[in-house]
C-alpha cells in the first residue's frame, strides 16, 4: 500500500484563496443507516468525538461504524475554511477541507489508542496529499482533536507508529495533526455509503505495518 510521494509542493489553500461556500448546511439523515443513532448532535452525555481523514471517506467511515463502542459516524469535510461546501467544491481542492470521518464514541467502551490503531493501519500515512490513486489536498491524512489530552495522545501515537514504520523500512508520516475547527456534514448519499452500496469503491485496508496498541504491547 505504501507509495512514493508524488505531490511534493502541493499545499492547502489559505482562507483568502478558498471558495466562499454558503451559510446553509446540507441536509443529512436524522439517523445512521447502520445503527440508527443520530448523525448530528447534541450527543448523549459521556460521549467524545474525534475527526480523522484517511483519504476517501467512504471506506474510512465503515471501519469506524464497525468498531464496538462507537456510537455514530458521519462523512464530513474538515480542516478547511469554506463553510458548508459541496462535494464538487471539495473535489476542486479549493475549500481547504479533507474528506474526513466524525467518530462519536464512548471512552468507557473504546479508547483513543484503538481508534488510532484503525487509523494508522488502514491507510498510508506516508503518502503526501493523497491516498492511493486519489490525489489532492482533499484526500490528505489528518487527525483533528478536541482537547489537549487528545492532542497529546495523537502525537504519541504518531511517534510510536513512526518508529514501527522506521523498523519496517518505510518513510515518514505526513499526517496533519491539529485542533479541530468547524466540520461540515457531507451530502446524504455519502453517509454510510458502503452500507448502502456494498460493492462501492473502497481503497482502504491493512497497510502492511501493524500498530502496537497499549493492549498489544
Amino acid at each position: 500500500m505504501f507509495r512514493r510521494k508524488s505531490t511534493e509542493g502541493m499545499t492547502v489553500p489559505t482562507a483568502g484563496e478558498t471558495l466562499p461556500g454558503r451559510a446553509e448546511p446540507v441536509p443529512v439523515p436524522a439517523a445512521h443507516y447502520v445503527n440508527g443513532n443520530p448523525l448530528v448532535g447534541p450527543f448523549p452525555n459521556g460521549l467524545d468525538t474525534l475527526v480523522v481523514g484517511m483519504g476517501c471517506f467512504w471506506g474510512a467511515e465503515r471501519f469506524y461504524w464497525q468498531q464496538p463502542g462507537v456510537f455514530t459516524t458521519a462523512a464530513v469535510y474538515a480542516g478547511g475554511t469554506t463553510p458548508n461546501p459541496t462535494y464538487q467544491e471539495t473535489c476542486t481542492g479549493m475549500t481547504g477541507h479533507t474528506e474526513a470521518v466524525l467518530v462519536v464514541f464512548d471512552p468507557e467502551q473504546v479508547g483513543l489508542d484503538e481508534l488510532f490503531r484503525i487509523f494508522w493501519e488502514n491507510h498510508d500515512p506516508t503518502q503526501y496529499m493523497g491516498q492511493g490513486n486519489d490525489i489532492g489536498t482533499q484526500y490528505r491524512s489528518a487527525i483533528y482533536v478536541n482537547s489537549a489530552a487528545q492532542m497529546d495522545a495523537a502525537i504519541a501515537s504518531s511517534d510510536a507508529y513512526q518508529a514501527q514504520l522506521n523498523e519496517a523500512g518505510f518513510g515518514s508520516v505526513t499526517t496533519e495533526i491539529a485542533a479541530a475547527g468547524p466540520y461540515y456534514y457531507a451530502e446524504d448519499y455519502h453517509q454510510q455509503y458502503l452500507a448502502k452500496n456494498p460493492g462501492g469503491y473502497c481503497n482502504h485496508g491493512f497497510c502492511q505495518v501493524p500498530y502496537a496498541t497499549s493492549t498489544t504491547t
